[in-house]
């Protein structure tokens, strides 16, 4: 199978906003190119007023880092840069520095497929502070929208029931990329097949697709269409029927699936694409039963959601394969996950971390210090509560979480429960030590995750909040040091 980042042909290390090279370019000038940083990506709400996100990502995050350099082209572009006085904007021996650079960083990520949560680290990079920043763009780009993605995913097939959904959204989405990530993040998150016929080739997804309206309009009538349609893929006839008047659409269907019953063959089903998808499904369901076609199927498009799906299934809708596309691989209604990329500690060669941290007036944007791991407690194959702790705390007794937000809110977590540590290596000193896991796996890993959740944290409305916490010695220590900074300020 190929890579996905194949489809470029080209060097991606310029894949980073202006900013992050700028900075670069002032370390190296400062000569602290030698200090080595901790980053962190997380974000700060779940998205869509849901209580969970599914991580996702990985897989092409793995694939950019592992052939990740400047090549000669990015250098000669990056030459003819100027500042405001006409000069270049960066010294020759500092772009022959990167030139020269290869990836050196430890990077620990959450793998593919796993719930996750507000605060925690989803990536942690640490490493010489240049490659570190430079890396912030690419990071937050690739799994702050596959993270999107694949939760939404997740809530359509959560709507569903367990019914298959398709993803139809390649020609609503957000260019080339946009429209192959989103195929491959609805994947994991649960679709089980899409019409993105690239995404099925680059990434092994399972591609689904009949006609559209225009096969129909293009013969004098819609018993014609069906006809010819039958006879040129007698294997694959899920009928349109809605063209132009949808239960005479599901009579000529009827039709055409007796003549292919006739020819050794079996229809599919038929597609809902417009008009009131309940009714309709109700009156089609009796019509093809009646007929003798029980095991037909009804598939059902239309700018599906979640919310919209979990509507027409209150009313009986008869469907039992739900075509999602505009509103998931557009993320309708949140476009973007907002997720976040701060430094957590720093260390100048032969001295001890100096742990970092953000100030802001608003507390949700403070962010949190440390050389982080995320441990998920459980009993039973249900989650209990995440905490976040230091990579030096020594947790072997159990602990304390408090909440970020509110100092008051905690919890002691005892020895009795299970636990599992999130952040798995994936680079060390920039080599690959993780092997990504198969989409296939991925999706599996996603439906378990999500199973080990209560069934209050998954409802659309007003979810519960899963309990996630600072172990009680970070929370401390990042108290302290919002301390000192204020008093910096004063």
């Amino acid at each position: 199978m190929n890579l996905p980042l194949d489809i470029y042909g080209t060097s991606l290390a310029l894949l980073t906003d202006l900013y992050q090279l700028t900075m670069a370019y002032g370390y190296w000038k400062a000569g602290v190119s030698d200090c080595d940083a901790v980053f962190s990506m997380s974000f700060r709400k779940n998205p869509f007023h849901g209580g969970y996100a599914i991580n996702c990502g990985l897989g092409y995050l793995v694939d950019y880092l592992s052939r990740f350099r400047f090549d000669e082209s990015d250098i000669a572009y990056l030459a003819t840069l100027k500042g405001n006085d006409d000069k270049p904007l960066f010294d020759t021996g500092f772009l022959d520095y990167l030139a020269e650079m290869r990836l050196t960083c430890d990077i620990d990520a959450i793998p593919e497929g796993n719930v996750v949560f507000p605060n925690e680290p989803l990536v942690q990079v640490r490493g010489p502070i240049i490659q570190a920043q430079i890396l912030e763009t690419p990071i937050l780009n690739i799994i702050n929208f596959q993270t999107l993605i694949a939760t939404k995913a997740a809530r359509v097939c959560q709507a569903t029931r367990g019914e298959s959904v398709l993803e139809f959204g390649l020609r609503r989405a957000h260019g080339i990329d946009g429209a192959l990530a989103a195929s491959r993040a609805a994947f994991i998150g649960g679709c089980g097949a899409s019409s993105n016929v690239l995404a099925g080739k680059l990434f092994g997804i399972p591609v689904r697709g009949t006609h559209a309206h225009s096969w129909v309009m293009s013969f004098d009538d819609e018993p014609a269409a069906f006809e010819a349609y039958a006879k040129a893929l007698p294997n694959n006839c899920v009928f349109l029927v809605d063209t132009y008047d949808t239960l005479d659409g599901v009579r000529y269907a009827i039709e055409a699936g007796r003549r292919l019953r006739e020819r050794g063959h079996e229809m599919v089903g038929i597609r809902l694409d417009s008009g009131d998808l309940a009714y309709l499904s109700i009156e089609a369901r009796r019509m093809l039963d009646a007929a003798g076609f029980e095991k037909a199927v009804i598939v059902a498009s239309n700018d599906l959601d979640e919310n919209i799906i979990q509507s027409l299934k209150a009313q009986g809708a008869t469907i039992a394969v739900w075509g999602v596309g505009t509103k998931l691989v557009t993320a309708y209604d949140q476009p973007a996950l907002g997720g976040v990329y701060k430094m957590t500690a720093l260390r100048k060669p032969g001295e001890a971390w100096d742990y970092k941290l953000k100030l802001s007036e608003q507390s949700i944007k403070i962010s949190n210090p440390g050389v982080l791991q995320v441990r998920r407690y459980h009993r039973d194959g249900l989650f209990v509560a995440d905490a976040i702790f230091d990579e030096n705390t020594d947790m072997t007794h159990g602990c304390t979480i408090v909440d970020p937000l509110d100092m008051t809110r905690r919890r002691q977590i005892g020895t009795d429960l299970s636990h599992t540590d999130l952040l798995v290596p994936v680079f060390r000193k920039g080599e690959q030590v993780f092997r990504v896991h198969t989409l296939e796996n991925s999706q599996a890993y996603a439906k378990k995750q999500l199973a080990g959740l209560h069934g209050a944290i998954k409802r659309f409305t007003n979810p519960h909040e899963y309990p996630v916490g600072l172990e009680k010695d970070l929370f401390d220590l990042k108290t302290r040091l919002i301390m000192k900074l204020r008093e910096r300020k004063q």
